[in-house]
């Protein structure tokens, strides 16, 4: 892996740690954004993985991309490596975790809101402000209506209002809201409560999760079921879990 200027990378035990570490609000230009897809392109892969934890150095989460950036002369490279961390967010089979402290605004919200828990600090703040500057945000406008609905979605995108942690946990695009003195640890904890179990079966149950995204009842319930039937019962580790669960121990896991 080459050489990583902008963010900070470690692993241990299964969980991958990436912090965002552009001072000094961590705003993601062209060369940090294609440092953390090529780090992405590397971890999807990995099968001992279990979960991915993106953090924030210094006071703010991230405070959105560059706005020269977004100027005619780069704005087409800009946008297409922009989306391809979406893209590839969405291939990850494990849980994704944004521990977010400070601002978190604009393309900044929207890396946020693409992975599947946000724990925030009481004092992170969230917005899309792109509005002031002349500009809508293209993931969040797609991604918003599936957290908060359309009417909500418009609201955010075209007030530019910038909300505390606690109002955006009560509309629904964070998961988690902590005290700045507790963050650390409800970070840490999050992490343990997903790593005490098999790596196989973390991504089996998000994979459930996507297969029904979007389907109907019925079809979704029969997708889940022939998943669950034909895929996970055939699995060591649940057979593992079973055992473990009626001779009153913990589960040695064997990832397959």
């Amino acid at each position: 892996m080459p050489e990583l200027k902008y963010i900070k990378f470690e692993k241990t035990g299964g969980v991958a740690r990436v912090t965002l570490g552009r001072p000094k609000h961590n705003v993601m230009n062209i060369d940090m954004m294609n440092e953390l897809n090529t780090l992405f392109e590397a971890l999807i892969s990995d099968n001992e993985l279990k979960c991915l934890v993106i953090f924030g150095e210094g006071k703010s989460w991230c405070a959105g991309v560059e706005v020269g950036d977004h100027k005619p002369g780069m704005v087409v490279d800009m946008i297409s490596v922009f989306s391809r961390i979406f893209e590839l967010i969405d291939r990850f089979d494990v849980p994704i975790i944004a521990a977010v402290q400070g601002a978190c605004l604009a393309g900044g919200m929207e890396l946020a809101i693409a992975c599947d828990i946000v724990v925030a600090s009481s004092n992170a703040r969230f917005g899309q402000p792109e509005i002031n500057l002349g500009f809508f945000p293209p993931y969040a406008v797609v991604r918003l209506p599936e957290l908060v609905g359309t009417a909500k979605t418009i609201e955010i995108c075209t007030s530019g209002k910038i909300y505390s942690a606690k109002e955006a946990a009560e509309l629904g695009f964070i998961s988690r809201v902590v005290e700045d003195d507790h963050f650390d640890s409800a970070v840490s904890s999050t992490i343990e409560q997903i790593c005490y179990n098999s790596p196989m079966i973390i991504r089996m149950n998000k994979r459930a999760v996507k297969i029904a995204r979007g389907a109907w009842l019925a079809s979704a319930a029969e997708r889940v079921n022939d998943y669950f039937l034909n895929s996970l019962m055939k699995t060591e580790d649940t057979m593992e879990g079973i055992r473990s669960f009626e001779e009153k121990r913990s589960p040695a896991w064997k990832n397959r």
